[in-house]
């Protein structure tokens, strides 16, 4: 007998017009390509997205009572279909209002008469960029939910990388850095420590000082982190892998695996490692309890010049408040459904 796997169903595209030739021309067009939806109005439109968001919209602008542009307005307002692709097609073929539907919101704007190849080309186009925009958010919440797991070994909440994640993005924005580096780093930050899933549990989890042979075992974590992201072309994994192999490094070059110092060590790995050590210290952990926040920012001061790099200290301490309001959101007691979103 043979066994049928299940298929991928097509893609789902909602078709809204005012003018039944319209739509019936737009589904003699996609209907042998996707799985279509009907809406003959503004209203209707909404209430369809409400019910099932589709793939892509096909959306029309002179209609009654609510026109196009409204109506991609209010799809770009609900946090739940604010990524919705929205391709006008309209007779409307004036440059301002070509450039209306763009500050709506939509991705793409065709004139009637409608050319069907064209239309083709640029439903593929636009649901190719979903696909892809997709797996990049599957790629961030394997990267996360790896950095989280390797926190759970020592740490069964496995909090420590939310709240150290918060914090370097934290520094990194008072820094200065674009908002693009700065959520890069917040994604990559949590594999930071994903090296210790290869040490030994009587290692890890023991309850006071290591031995001068544990010790050598433990800081080869490092290395072992990097060697488990590998080489990778993406922007992200590579921060991540630099960020997993210098986040020991030390200002002064004391530091492991390979004794770097000051600007040898990347941006990144100097956030980290501010943030990472300020939230493992004001954690409990199975070998101390947790530190005050007073005497923890008394360490980074200490520190500054010699393990860390300076301006990422003054960074931090200078928004030491918001620092409180992160731990205090992100508490190891607290039940948190998805904390790498906030």
């Amino acid at each position: 007998m043979e066994t049928r796997f299940p298929t991928t169903p097509q893609p789902e595209l909602l078709l809204v017009d005012d003018e039944v030739t319209n739509l019936q021309l737009l589904r003699q067009i996609l209907a042998p390509h996707y799985r279509l939806r009907f809406a003959r109005n503004g209203t209707e439109a909404l209430q369809r997205v409400a019910e099932s968001v589709p793939d892509l919209v096909v959306l029309d602008v002179m209609m009654p009572e609510m026109n196009g542009f409204e109506v991609a307005r209010r799809i770009r307002s609900n946090p739940e279909t604010r990524h919705l692709p929205i391709l006008f097609c309209t007779a409307l073929g004036d440059p301002i209002h070509e450039t209306e539907g763009f500050t709506a919101g939509g991705v793409d704007y065709l004139t009637k008469p409608i050319s069907p190849p064209v239309l083709l080309a640029r439903v593929r186009t636009h649901l190719s960029l979903v696909a892809r925009d997709e797996l990049e958010r599957t790629r961030l919440a394997i990267i996360q939910r790896l950095g989280r797991a390797a926190e759970y070994k020592d740490n069964e909440t496995g909090r420590h990388v939310i709240r150290m994640s918060h914090f370097s993005r934290l520094i990194a924005e008072a820094l200065g850095a674009p908002r693009e580096w700065s959520e890069q780093l917040f994604a990559a930050a949590p594999m930071h420590d994903i090296g210790k899933i290869g040490i030994p549990d009587h290692i890890l989890l023991k309850p006071g000082k290591l031995d001068a042979d544990e010790w050598r075992v433990m800081r080869t974590h490092p290395e072992i982190g990097a060697a488990i992201i590998g080489e990778d072309p993406s922007s992200l994994l590579q921060m991540a892998r630099r960020i997993a192999l210098e986040h020991h490094e030390k200002w002064d070059g004391s530091g492991y695996p390979y004794g770097k110092q000051s600007e040898t060590i990347s941006i990144e790995a100097r956030i980290v490692a501010v943030a990472d050590v300020f939230d493992a210290l004001t954690s409990a952990r199975p070998y101390k309890p947790a530190w005050s926040i007073d005497r923890a920012v008394a360490l980074l001061r200490e520190e500054s010049g010699r393990h860390f790099w300076p301006e990422a200290v003054t960074a931090f301490l200078d928004n030491l408040d918001a620092a409180q309001e992160i731990q205090n959101q992100w508490r190891d007691e607290v039940d948190v459904e998805n904390p790498m979103e906030a």
